[in-house]
Formats: C-alpha cells, structure tokens, sequence
C-alpha cells in the first residue's frame, strides 16, 4: 500500500476480443451525485432502467434518480424483494417482463445499484434482455465493491448450485461511492473483508500485511482507511480480469475459498453472508493445502487471525460433516470431470499451480476428504479458543 491519493484517476478494465475496450471504475466519496453525469457519457441511451432490491432502494434509489434526471436520463426504477433467495430465474423472469410491460427497447440501459445480488441478477437481465443491453454497477456493499462489482460475471441460483446459471457481461461503468458504506449493517460489513483479505492473500502480501495492522479501523467501517482498501482491491482485481476475461487461466485464483465456501452456502440453504461463507472456505483450503504439503505451514493461522481481526465470525463449529461438504462441491459449477477444483495457496500473496501450470487442483476423493475431516475439527478448535 502507497501514500498516493487513491481517487486521483479511475481504475480501467480491459475487456479483450476483437471489439477491445477499457471501461472505468471510478472510486470517490460523494460520487453517487455524479452518477447521471457519468452514465450519460458511458452509456448513452434512450430510457434507463434503475434496479434495486427493497433495502438498497429505500435507502439509496432517491438520490441516484435524481443525478440520474438532472443529467437528462430518462429513468425508471424498479424493485425487486431483498434477499440472497431472490437471485433466482423467477426474479429474473419478473424483472424482464416488467421491462417489456414498459416498453423499453434495445436502446435503453440498465444501472444496477445494490450489493452483489443486485448486480449479479441485474446484469444478467441485461446480458439476456434483447439479446443484451449496456449496463452500469453502482455497489452499495463492501463485497461488491471490493470484489463483485468488477469482472462482468453475471448469474443467478438455482436449487442446486450458486450461480448455476450466468453469462460474461463487462459493465460500461463502475462508480463506487464509500459514503454509501454508512447505511451498510456491521454483519455485512465485515462479510466484505473476507473478501478483501481473499484478494490480499492470493495476490499481494504487502496488502494482507496492511489489512493486519488496520484490521481494528476496519471493521470499526472508518471511511478512509476503507476507501483505500478498496482502490487497493479493485485494482487487483482490474489486473486479473483483463488478463483473463472468461476464467480460462489466471482468473480462476479469484476463487480461493469459493470450492469449500459455495459448498456450505448449498448446505445452508443460501442462508449465510456471502462472505461469511467464502471466509470459512478460505479457513478450510489453507488446511487442506497445508495437510498436503502445497501452503507452507502457519498459513491457516494466519488467515483465521486477519478473519477474526476483522470481525468475521468463524462459521465452522464442528456441525459440518466432511462428507456432506464434498458431495456439495462436487455439484458447484466450477467442477471439471465431476470433480471439484481446488484453488490453494502456495504463502500468503500467492497461489500455487499444478504440475501443468493449472491454478487449480484435482485431487483424489479419498485424501481429500480425510483431510476436510481434520480441517474441519482443528477450525472449530479454533473457533472455541
């Protein structure tokens, strides 16, 4: 982490392919009253639609209709029930019909304001909705704005799986306003720097260090300590994205966690934080990758003692049987050949690869349930200490 201003220009996305283009994220305190502005200029279009889930919409969707009008966006707001639950191909059926029933056309666009349900389910009505439509994301959580708002994934549940079903839809804007972090409940607060420290430990070990000593400022929401955490997070994350657009390579190490994390969620019901969930995973991989001789001893530790600074609760308190995890990994949506992959770190601030230069692991049933076994027993001991 450097001293130097970290709003002082936006962060750029490269979306390759042979229509190559950037788009910007711009991270400012107070920068939601500039949206309509910004929006005009991104994505221009003949009417906009503005989506929000009931909570987001209460507390935010009167300040962003009003930039959005007072630059001449021609906007329409429409709610959708909060909740995790609601990420689902019934919401998505709602949302699109309520677009048709309005008469907006191919012209118009889509601005996402909410947390990452809000932008996972919003942009794939975009990505889907005449045959796709520019959109924009404005995260009002601190897991979307350090993590989900950026990468163009869009997706929803299903019975079976998370984000079973999605597409690659790059926004054409991202504006990130800290302030909104204010009105964020603690829970969720914390829920957001799981994801933090996941990107400080698969990428940077200068800023999992940094996270260490202003874990306290940090999950006490102190705006300016927050608001470089996040600059720092995204632009990891811009880096890895335009490197690897669709998850064929690179990418694929922002899953750390995800394997073990979206395997309890299922097991859940989706009843836990995102980030809660991911937090646990990344408790239990760092195990599994110790256990294995792959993460270099004293790692796990580490990791549990950033969670727990932060004031993320460990979820992992021994009700969890190894093999109930492994059967719900293996129906995630990152499986190979039936088989989950496993994203492990090699230290902290960086991820190991296969003997094929993989960033994930394929390892036998056997071994790896033994191990999730011991993972689970030594993180609930740890939990009770």
């Amino acid at each position: 982490m450097n001293g130097s201003d970290p709003m002082s220009r936006p962060i750029q996305v490269t979306v390759p392919g042979t229509d190559e283009r950037h788009y910007p994220v711009i991270i400012a305190c107070g920068v939601l009253g500039e949206l309509g502005d910004r929006v005009a200029v991104a994505a221009p279009a003949h009417r906009y639609a503005l989506i929000a889930d009931s909570r987001v919409a209460e507390l935010h969707a009167e300040a962003a209709l009003m930039s959005l009008e007072a630059a001449g966006c021609r906007t329409r707001l429409f709610v959708f029930p909060a909740g995790e639950w609601n990420k689902s191909r019934a919401a998505w059926a709602v949302l699109s019909d309520e677009l048709l029933a309005c008469g907006f056309g191919r012209d118009c666009a889509i601005v996402a304001l909410g947390g990452g349900v809000a932008g996972d389910l919003s942009g794939f009505v975009a990505a889907t909705y005449m045959r796709g439509v520019p959109f924009v994301v404005v995260p009002t959580s601190l897991l979307a704005m350090v993590d989900a708002s950026v990468g163009g994934k869009t997706g929803l549940d299903t019975d079976r799986a998370k984000n079973a079903v999605g597409a690659f839809h790059h926004p054409r804007l991202v504006v990130i306003d800290p302030e909104l972090l204010a009105t964020l409940p603690k829970p969720h607060l914390h829920a957001g720097l799981a994801e933090a420290v996941k990107t400080a430990a698969i990428r940077d070990a200068d800023l999992f260090a940094w996270i260490e000593a202003h874990a306290e400022a940090l999950a006490a929401g102190d705006r300016d300590v927050l608001t470089k955490l996040i600059t720092a997070c995204v632009r990891i994350k811009a880096d890895v994205v335009s490197s690897d657009p669709t998850e064929t390579g690179l990418r694929q190490i922002l899953n750390f966690g995800h394997t073990a994390g979206h395997a309890l969620e299922a097991l859940a019901g989706l009843g836990l934080l995102h980030g809660e969930a991911v937090a646990a995973g990344m408790r239990l991989e760092a195990r599994l990758g110790e256990a294995i001789g792959i993460t270099e001893p004293g790692t796990s530790a580490r990791l549990d003692a950033a969670l727990d600074a932060c004031g993320v609760p460990n979820l992992l308190d021994g009700s969890i049987e190894a093999g109930q995890l492994l059967e719900a990994a293996i129906a995630d949506k990152k499986n190979r050949a039936g088989s989950p992959r496993w994203v492990l770190l090699r230290r902290i601030g960086d991820v190991a690869t296969d003997d094929a230069g993989l960033h994930t692991f394929a390892l036998e049933a056997d071994p790896v349930l033994r191990h999730l076994a011991d993972a689970l027993r030594t993180a609930a001991e740890s939990a009770d200490s």
